[in-house]
């Protein structure tokens, strides 16, 4: 189960970010998929978990969004995480319309529960 938080710059705007949110269930579920947790197309509640917040006055970037990914690791997503990294980049690029993007994509060893 990844969960995604995108920051991003008041300069975006809201038609941007509902391509982004329509897209991303979906292409951080491709870009995370694995023997250990395939991907059948079919997106469940708890499934895919996005945030979006706009960067604060103090924050500090210079890019226009930032996607960070955690998702459960396994030998699988790390051997490739920079080829999903780079495909993912690609997609939220496309999604939004800008040039001026980054994705962090980390696997950290973890559990998830959930209740209905």
């Amino acid at each position: 189960m990844p969960i995604v938080d995108v920051t991003h710059s008041a300069q975006v705007a809201e038609e941007q970010l509902a391509r982004l949110a329509q897209a991303l269930p979906h292409a951080v579920s491709v870009a995370v998929e694995c023997p250990e947790e395939p991907y059948d197309e079919v997106l469940r509640p708890g499934d895919v978990e996005v945030r979006f917040r706009r960067r604060g006055p103090y924050d500090i970037s210079g890019l226009d969004i930032v996607v960070e990914v955690r998702s459960k690791w396994f030998p699988s997503r790390a051997e490739t995480r920079q080829e999903r990294c780079e495909q993912l980049c690609d997609m939220v690029t496309q999604a939004a319309g800008l040039s001026s993007v980054g994705v962090y994509l980390s696997l950290p060893v973890a559990a998830w529960a959930q209740g209905e």
